[in-house]
C-alpha cells in the first residue's frame, strides 16, 4: 500500500516538474534585466553619454514599466489563455531585450526598457497563476521554492553576472546573452506547458481604475527616484506626491464600485496576505538595498573593478541558489515561521556587521556579511509568499499574485531611494565634520605634504566617509528587519481541507490544485460553496480572478456541488449570510449589494 502511494506521488511529481522548470526558467529573466545594469551602468554612461540625473532612468523606466502593467496580467489572461500570454509575453520580453542591445543613444535605451517591461511585468503573474493550477496543494511549498529561484535569486545574481560580461564584453551583453536563453524556453515550453483556455465570458476591461493606479504608482515611483536630485521641497515632486496619492485613493474607490474590478481589493481583508505583503516589503528594502549599494562602495571606496566586484556578490548568489529551493521543503513539512524567523535574524545580523564595514575590510569578509544580510530573502521570501496566498479562495490568487509583484516592484525602487536618501545626507553632514576636523592647526603635518600626500589622505577620507555613510543605512535597514522579526512571529499556515481525496481519486481544485484554506468563517465557506455549485460551470483555463475548476496538468476535479453534504451546517440558525468571500458569477465579482 505504502510502496503504491510512493508511486502514485512520484508520477504525479513528474507531471508537474517539467513545466514547472520551463516557468521557472522564463521567471527568471525579467527580474534579472532589474538588477544587471547596477555594475555596468559606468560603462553605458560612458558609452551613450548623459549626465548622472539621466542615467538613473535607465532603472528607473524598467521599475516603471514593471509595477504599472502588471494588473493587465488578470484581464489578458481572461482573454486569451494562461498559456497564450504566458508564451506571447516571453516573446515580447526577448525582442525588447534585443533592441535594448541594439540602442543606439540614452533615449532610445530608455525607450526600449519601458518596452521591455511591459511583457515582463506579465511573466511572473501568470507564472504564479499557472503553478497552482498544476501542482498539487501538497507540493506546493517545494514548486515555490523552486519558482523562487528566478525570482529571489536573479536581483542578486543580476551584478555578478553584469560585472563579469563588461569585463571582458561590450555592454551590450548584458541584454543579448539572454536571447537564446528565452528562445529555448519558448520552444520547452510549446511541449511541455498545458494548454489553458481564455474564459468564454471576459468582462470589459476596466480602463478608468489601470488610468489611477498607473498614474499613481509612476507618480510615486518618480518622486522616490527623483526627490533627491529634483530636492524634496521642490513643487515638481511636491505635485508629484500628492497626485499620485489621490489617484491611488481614487483607484480604491473605482475599485470598490465596479464591476470588474481590475484588482479585486477585497485580498485586504485577509490579514495573512496582508502580513505577507509588510513582510515582502522589508525583505525587498534589504535585497535591493545591498545589492545596489554594496557594489558601489566596492568600486568607488575600496578600488575594486567590475569583475571583482561580481566575484565579491558571487557567494551571495550561490546561497541563494541552495537556499530557496530548501526554504521551499521546510514550508511543506513545517511551515512559514521556522525558515522565515531563521533567515530575518540572520539578515538582523548580517546588517549590523555590515553596518561597520570600512575601508580596511577584507573582500571575503565582505562576502560573509552580505550572505549573512541575504538570508532574510532566501529562506524567508517563497514561504512568506506561497503562505499569503494559499490563504487567498482560489478566485483571488491571480489577484494576490498580481499585489504580490507590485508590492515586489515598487519596495524595490523604494528601497534604494529611500537607502539613497540616508547614504546621501549622512555623507553630506560626515564630510562637513571631517573637514572641520582637517585644519592646519589641528594637523600641521598637512602644511609639509606634497600633493600625491594630500591625494592619497583625500581619496582615504572620502572613502571612510562612504563606508560610515552606507553603515548608517544598513543601521536603519536593520531596524526595518527588526520589525519584520515581529511580522514573522505572526505567521501561520493555513488551515487542511476539510475533506481529503484518496491519491488515485479525482480531488477539489481551484486552479488545478487543492483549494486552499481561505481566511472566512465555516458558515461562510458553506454558503460561498453553494454559491459556487448553483452557478454555471467556468471553463477551463479561464480568468486568473475567476474561481475555476479544471482537469489541468493531468487532474479532474468533480464539481463544487458533489462535495455539498460534506460540508458542516452553519454554526446558528437564521437566514444565509452573505459570505465575506461570495463568489458571484463564476466567482470573479462581488455582488452588487456588497459594500465595505
Amino acid at each position: 500500500m505504502m510502496a503504491n502511494s510512493t508511486s502514485v506521488q512520484s508520477g504525479a511529481s513528474a507531471r508537474w516538474l517539467a513545466p514547472l522548470l520551463v516557468l521557472m526558467a522564463g521567471s527568471f529573466m525579467p527580474p534579472l534585466d532589474s538588477a544587471i545594469v547596477n555594475v555596468p551602468i559606468l560603462h553605458i554612461q560612458k558609452d551613450l553619454g548623459g549626465g548622472s540625473d539621466d542615467i538613473i532612468w535607465i532603472s528607473t523606466a524598467y521599475s516603471l514599466g514593471l509595477a504599472v502593467f502588471v494588473p493587465l496580467s488578470n484581464w489578458l489572461a481572461a482573454r486569451f489563455g494562461l498559456t497564450l500570454v504566458h508564451r506571447l509575453s516571453m516573446i515580447g520580453f526577448l525582442i525588447g531585450s534585443g533592441v535594448c542591445g541594439m540602442a543606439w543613444d540614452l533615449q532610445s535605451l530608455v525607450i526600449f526598457r519601458v518596452l521591455t517591461a511591459i511583457p515582463g511585468s506579465i511573466v511572473p503573474v501568470v507564472t504564479i497563476s499557472m503553478i497552482y493550477r498544476i501542482v498539487p496543494k501538497e507540493s506546493i511549498g517545494t514548486a515555490m521554492g523552486l519558482y523562487g529561484l528566478g525570482v529571489i535569486c536573479a536581483p542578486s545574481m543580476g551584478p555578478v553576472i553584469g560585472g563579469l560580461i563588461v569585463q571582458d564584453l561590450s555592454w551590450r551583453w548584458i541584454f543579448l546573452f539572454k536571447e537564446p536563453i528565452g528562445v529555448i524556453t519558448v520552444i520547452a515550453g510549446l511541449f511541455l506547458i498545458p494548454k489553458m483556455e481564455r474564459d468564454p465570458e471576459v468582462e470589459k476591461f476596466d480602463w478608468l481604475g489601470f488610468a489611477t493606479f498607473g498614474y499613481g504608482l509612476s507618480a510615486l515611483i518618480v518622486v522616490s527616484d527623483e526627490g533627491e536630485q529634483w530636492h524634496w521641497d521642490s513643487y515638481g515632486i511636491l505635485i508629484l506626491a500628492v497626485s499620485g496619492a489621490l489617484s491611488l485613493a481614487l483607484f480604491a474607490v473605482i475599485e470598490n464600485e465596479v464591476e470588474n474590478p481590475l484588482i479585486d481589493l477585497r485580498i485586504f481583508r485577509c490579514w495573512p496576505f496582508v502580513n505577507s505583503l509588510l513582510l515582502i516589503g522589508v525583505l525587498l528594502i534589504m535585497l535591493f538595498g545591498v545589492t545596489f549599494y554594496i557594489p558601489q562602495f566596492l568600486q568607488s571606496a575600496q578600488g575594486y573593478d567590475a569583475a571583482h566586484t561580481g566575484l565579491v556578490l558571487l557567494p551571495m548568489g550561490l546561497f541563494m541558489v541552495f537556499a530557496v529551493p530548501i526554504a521551499g521543503r521546510l514550508y511543506d513539512r513545517v511551515g512559514p515561521r521556522l525558515p522565515a524567523m531563521t533567515g530575518m535574524i540572520a539578515s538582523v545580523i548580517g546588517l549590523l556587521l555590515l553596518a561597520g564595514v570600512t575601508v580596511d575590510t577584507s573582500r571575503p569578509l565582505i562576502a560573509f556579511y552580505v550572505v549573512l544580510a541575504m538570508a532574510g530573502g532566501a529562506l524567508g521570501m517563497m514561504p512568506i509568499m506561497t503562505n499569503g496566498l494559499s490563504w487567498l479562495p482560489p478566485h483571488l490568487v491571480g489577484y494576490g499574485g498580481a499585489m504580490n509583484n507590485v508590492v515586489q516592484r515598487g519596495s524595490a525602487a523604494f528601497a534604494v531611494a529611500i537607502v539613497g536618501v540616508l547614504v546621501s545626507r549622512s555623507t553630506s553632514q560626515l564630510t562637513v565634520d571631517e573637514n572641520a576636523l582637517q585644519t592646519l592647526k589641528k594637523m600641521p603635518q598637512l602644511a609639509e605634504a606634497d600633493r600625491e600626500q594630500l591625494l592619497a589622505l583625500y581619496q582615504h577620507d572620502m572613502g571612510q566617509i562612504q563606508a560610515k555613510a552606507d553603515g548608517n543605512a544598513f543601521l536603519v535597514t536593520a531596524v526595518a528587519a527588526l520589525v519584520g522579526v515581529g511580522l514573522v512571529w505572526m505567521l501561520r499556515k493555513p488551515p487542511r481541507p476539510r475533506a481529503q481525496a484518496a491519491p488515485d481519486e479525482p480531488r477539489s481544485s481551484g486552479d488545478g490544485a487543492e483549494q486552499p484554506g481561505p481566511a472566512i468563517s465555516e458558515a461562510d465557506d458553506a454558503d460561498a460553496d453553494a454559491d459556487a455549485g448553483a452557478g454555471s460551470a467556468t471553463a477551463a483555463g479561464s480568468s486568473l480572478g475567476a474561481g475555476v475548476t479544471a482537469p489541468v496538468g493531468g487532474h479532474a476535479t468533480p464539481d463544487t456541488a458533489d462535495d455539498a453534504s460534506d460540508l458542516p451546517e452553519p454554526r446558528r440558525p437564521g437566514p444565509p449570510r452573505v459570505p465575506a468571500w461570495s463568489a458571484d458569477r463564476g466567482g470573479r465579482h462581488r455582488r452588487r449589494d456588497q459594500r465595505w
